[in-house]
Formats: structure tokens, sequence, C-alpha cells
């Protein structure tokens, strides 16, 4: 059989890559390398800015030339990088050489010394990754979800009084709203969103076990820590003076957390929401062209939901073991996190299918409130609730001589459907005082749901 020519393996690279491509900017191994330069630029910068070892400040026109390399940074320097890491086998330093040719062919040579100075590669990568993450979940993953969110509250407040019959259990119980019980998903989702946006991006720049031995030894007059501290601040990500090699990648643990709750919350959302759709509570739109089975023409299917649960599943576990393998680091310094933090990208990536495909399937359903109607019509055995509730109430008043007001809804109800023709019947010979009854004998199950529109305004 013959090989097929060059293919993306994963599907976030195929497939689903138009849902996914905007986190390429940031996550993949360019967008990376882009912010290396960066990085490994403004570093030079600072440290010709304060003419440390005799050089000057250079040029306006000279640093923005420079800055160009990561401003402008596309397929040239790519290829480029590719064919120094062949010979060098190390990202980073093809990433330093690649500035020291722009400082040649700049003629600013009398400063290349400066590239890359007093740093170990974990300084470089750690800026990188605090910057790129920040990136990536401020313009791409956190937009989306509060997009999610959005659809959400518009559906919340749009359903707000729509009755439903609720199903703990899975079995009829007391009912609400449908923009209640979608009103409990943005409620949710709106404080791991603050949370998210709340997250801490961490690097560390103080040399090979993080004690600035090298940069004391250059020269012991400059107060290093507050030097790296500003440059570190003025890249927009926060500093952590206390490191082994690396940064210990705190942050990035409790940022994956968060991300994965998101996700857990949004999982419940697609099962309940596919639930929903089953019962034929929701009926969803036809697209035009689609097809949903290969045989069977009547069928819609909810893949939007099914697509969003399987990527939320993948994303967790990836998530999940980000978190699990970042927060440990042998002695100083051991290799475990480069392999793993190359994942990040796909971790987020299918967390951002599965929002892609969250926002367009909430796009896609229509509330059918004769199906909830008629649900609750059939199901008048759910204010046994509230009927042996009045009764309890009745008998602390005095006006009640029952003795067990439970175990009487109980051997009425339980387990059996009753019309509400027979719950009248039922409620018009209880001994209660006359107020009570004709509470109870104005319920439905439609009106029996509490305060479940009024907690929608809550949002």
């Amino acid at each position: 059989m013959s090989s097929l020519p060059p293919q993306p393996l994963s599907p976030l690279d195929g497939r689903y890559f138009a849902a996914v491509g905007e986190l390429a900017d940031y996550l993949s191994e360019a967008g990376l390398n882009r912010a290396r330069v960066e990085v490994e630029v403004e570093w030079l910068l600072t440290l010709t800015d304060r003419s440390l070892f005799g050089t000057a400040p250079l040029p306006e026109t000279d640093k923005e030339q420079l800055r160009a390399l990561y401003r402008d940074f596309g397929q040239v320097e790519i290829d480029w990088l590719a064919e120094k890491e062949a010979v060098t086998r190390h990202d980073v330093k093809a990433v330093e050489y690649l500035v020291r040719d722009r400082l040649s062919s700049l003629g600013l040579e009398a400063v290349a010394e400066l590239t890359h100075f007093a740093c170990t590669s974990e300084d470089i990568n750690s800026a990188s990754y605090a910057l790129t993450v920040q990136r990536a979940i401020t313009t791409v993953w956190l937009p989306k979800l509060r997009a999610v969110i959005d659809a959400l509250r518009g559906l919340a407040q749009q359903h707000r009084d729509a009755a439903m019959l609720a199903r703990t259990h899975g079995q009829p119980a007391t009912p609400t709203t449908m923009g209640k019980e979608i009103a409990v998903f943005v409620w949710r989702l709106e404080r791991v969103a603050a949370q998210v946006a709340a997250s801490e991006y961490l690097a560390k720049f103080s040399g090979a076990t993080g004690t600035w031995s090298a940069h004391l030894a250059a020269d012991p007059d400059v107060d290093w820590p507050a030097l790296t501290r500003t440059f570190i601040e003025g890249l927009g990500i926060g500093f952590n003076p206390l490191t082994t090699q690396i940064e210990s990648h705190d942050w990035q643990v409790e940022l994956y957390d968060r991300v994965r709750h998101a996700g857990g919350i949004l999982h419940n959302l697609a099962t309940d929401v596919w639930t929903y759709i089953s019962l034929g509570y929701f009926s969803q739109i036809p697209v035009a062209g689609a097809t949903g089975s290969s045989t069977m023409p009547h069928k819609i299917n909810p893949i939007r939901f099914e697509n969003a649960e399987a990527n939320l599943e993948i994303a967790g576990g990836l998530l999940t073991t980000l978190a699990a393998t970042l927060v440990t680091s042998r002695l100083q310094r051991d290799l475990t996190d480069s392999t793993t933090q190359r994942n990040i990208g796909v971790a987020l990536g299918h967390s951002l299918l599965a929002l892609d495909n969250l926002q367009r399937g909430l796009g896609e359903i229509s509330l059918a409130q004769p199906v909830l109607d008629a649900d609750l019509d059939a199901n008048w055995e759910v204010l046994a609730e509230a009927i042996q509730t009045v009764v309890r109430a009745e008998i602390a008043a005095g006006r009640s001589q029952i003795t067990d007001p439970y175990a009487l809804l109980k051997e009425l109800t339980r387990g059996r459907r009753v019309g509400g023709a027979q719950l009248a019947e039922f409620v018009g010979g209880l001994d209660i005082g006359d107020a009570a009854k004709q509470r109870l004998l104005a319920l439905t199950p439609a009106t029996y749901v509490g305060l479940a529109s009024q907690l929608v305004d809550e949002l």
C-alpha cells in the first residue's frame, strides 16, 4: 500500500482547524519561538538601555528594526530556525543564533554578546510560555467561554417563565422553569470564568539554578533581582523570584485546573441539553443540506452537544495530566515539563473546539413548550410535596388533626399517576383551613414553580 502525502495527525490540525486555528498563533511551535525571540530581543534592549558593560542605548530606529524580528515573525524565520535547530539540536540556542544573525545584518555586532546574556534556556522558556498561554487564554479561549455564557444567559432570560417538570434522579419532581435551570449553568460558569480571568502568569529570570550567580559574576554592583523583575513585569507577566532552574509551574497547574473545572460544568451542560432534546423539550432547528443519518432521513442528531462532550473529556484528561506532571520537577531540573508543555495547545484546542460546538448548538435549538406543558399535565402527583408541606403548617397552626401528612400523601401518590381531578378531590377532603385548601386547589404543576422565574434575575 502506498503512503499518503503528508497529513496532519491531529484532527485539530486537520478537520477542526478552522475552529481552533487562532490558538496556533500562540501555542504552536512557531508561536512559542516568536515569543522566545521577543524575550531575547527585549532582554538585550533592557541591558543596553541601562548602558551595562560599556554599551549605550540603541537608537530608536535600531530598536524598532530589532523588534520587527518578532512583530513580523513569519515563514522565513520559521524555516531559518528549523534549519538551525537541525544542527544545534537545541531550540532555544537556535533562537539565540537567529537574534545574533539579525544583529549582524543591522550592523549591531558590538552588542551581540548581550544576546541571551546570563540566561538559562528556562529563563527564556518560562517567560515565553507565560506570554503565549496568557495571550491564548485572554484573546481566544476566555472570549469563547464568555460567548457560550452569553448564549446561555440569553436562553435563560428567554425561557425565564417556561415551566417544566424537573427530574431528580430522572424521575418526575417539583417543577421548575427552563430559564432557571439554564441560569444555574450561567452562575457556575461565571464564577470559574472570573477565576480564570484572575489567573497569574509567572516567569523566572534568575539563571541556571535560580541564584543570579552568573549575573553577579559579570557585575556584582547591579541589583539583578530588581532589574530582572522590572524586565519580566514590563512584558506584562508576573515574576517568580524563588525558583530552581525552572519556574515552578504552579500557576499553570492552577490555570489548567480551572479550565478543566469549566470543562466539567460544560460537560454537565452538554449532557443535560442532550437529555432535554431526547425528551422533546428542545427541538433542533434543521440546517439546510445537513444529514443526520446515512439511512434514516428524518433524523437530526444532537451532534454539537455530543462533539462537545467528547472533546471536553479529551481536554479534561490532558489538562489533568498537565497539572499532575508540571507540579513536580526532580531536584533542580528535569525535562519532563518540556514535552508536557508542548501539549498545552492540544489540551486547550480540544476545549476550544467543545466551546465552539456548544455555542453553535445553543443557537440551533428551540424550546417546545407544548411538550413541557403536556409533561407537567401528566404528572399532577408532583404536587404531593406542596400538599403535605401545607398540611404540616396547618397542624403546627392548630388547624388540622392529621397525624402523619407525609405518609398520607405517600400512600396516595408513590409510584402512581394521579390526575388533577383526583388530587382536587383529595385536597377537598383534607382536615385543613379553608385558606390553605383554596391555595392548594389553585395549584397546578405548571404554577408550582416557586421563585424559579425570579431566580433568573439573579444573573
